[in-house]
């Protein structure tokens, strides 16, 4: 730090903090929350850890100093991280009579306690649905005892269904010829799937909503909140994400269709929980044909990308795109798949 001024020296002390951090995050995916609970609440600050790390490269570079190349070596040894929260590319949309879509959206209940100032919201959640007519719609944190009708399309747990819990469900304009529930414990979290048949291919199709964290998106609650709360509550969170995921890995092991994961995974793609799911037989349907940020959820700080559909890597992504409708704290998704 020879040359610096003092209030540069400070600068650069905190820019070492956090690219530490940073470089810390990157091993986050292969370190258990059960293990280490505390540290894997880091990965939820990892798109922050980017862009403060980018704003300090910015601030270094414009004062031609070498201090730049700290925030650059992080950033590029996690060039994998930045490609999953920023797209670069314009976002492909390949035309296709073999293409099918696939929308992921958690729709928090209709509004039913009112989060949003708006007396229509389950109104103008069918509308935009009925718009977009997606071939497989999944829905998270979906009321069986305020359902929805969709012409033209089969449906699994839109209505009550017996021993089965009712936060999922999904809607399909192909018969569907199996479905299934899985009960996390102790919780009401659930998967469920179905195996549709599309021409002469059955796919196993999945909707989950992992346990949630309960962190306030509001900024005034948050800050009355204690850090050692906040880092107590989601390291919890994330052990019984880990459970469910378990779980649900050993229950999609025993299909031999082609599958496609779809859901709230309440977690980033820099987690552990991310990497077991998506593991070596799937791909990421933004990462393949998003653009920009493609955050899925509605928080103020940074962008979180919290919702996912991920395909078998037989498909071929077509297209992928983030829907800008503030109607729940999640945004939708929807991808464009064929199978060869």
């Amino acid at each position: 730090m020879k040359g610096l001024k003092f209030g540069s020296k400070i600068i650069f002390v905190i820019n070492s903090l956090v690219a530490f951090l940073l470089l810390i995050s990157y091993i986050l995916p292969y370190i258990p929350p059960k293990s280490f609970a505390t540290l894997s609440v880091l990965s939820l600050g990892v798109p922050l850890l980017i862009l403060l790390n980018s704003l300090f490269f910015i601030y270094w570079l414009l004062r031609v100093k070498k201090q730049l190349l700290l925030s650059l070596v992080v950033l590029m040894l996690g060039w994998n991280y930045i490609n999953s929260m920023y797209k670069f590319s314009a976002s492909t949309d390949i035309k296709d009579d073999d293409n099918f879509s696939v929308m992921s959206y958690n729709v928090r209940l209709f509004n039913r306690f009112d989060w949003l100032p708006k007396k229509k919201v389950k109104e103008e959640i069918l509308a935009f649905i009925q718009k977009e007519r997606p071939d497989i719609l999944c829905l998270q944190e979906y009321r069986t005892g305020d359902p929805i009708d969709l012409e033209g399309y089969n449906n699994f747990n839109a209505r009550p269904t017996q021993g089965i819990k009712p936060g999922q469900t999904i809607f399909s304009k192909f018969p569907i010829i199996n479905s299934g529930s899985l009960e996390f414990p102790n919780t009401y979290n659930n998967a469920i799937f179905v195996d549709i048949v599309r021409r002469q291919d059955t796919i196993r199709v999945y909707t989950f909503h992992l346990q949630s964290s309960g962190i306030e998106t509001d900024v005034e609650k948050l800050k009355q909140e204690t850090s050692s709360h906040l880092f107590k509550q989601v390291g919890s969170t994330f052990k019984a994400q880990q459970d469910q995921v378990d779980l649900f890995l050993a229950h999609k092991d025993k299909t031999k269709y082609k599958t496609i994961i779809t859901g709230d995974f309440n977690n980033t793609a820099y987690s552990y929980i991310y990497r077991k799911v998506i593991g070596d037989e799937f791909k990421d349907t933004f990462e393949e044909a998003g653009n920009g940020f493609g955050r899925t959820y509605d928080f103020k700080f940074f962008p979180m990308r919290i919702d996912f559909i991920l395909a078998d890597k037989a498909f071929t992504v077509n297209g992928f795109k983030t829907y800008d409708v503030l109607l729940s704290d999640h945004y939708p998704i929807k991808t464009t798949l064929t199978l060869p």
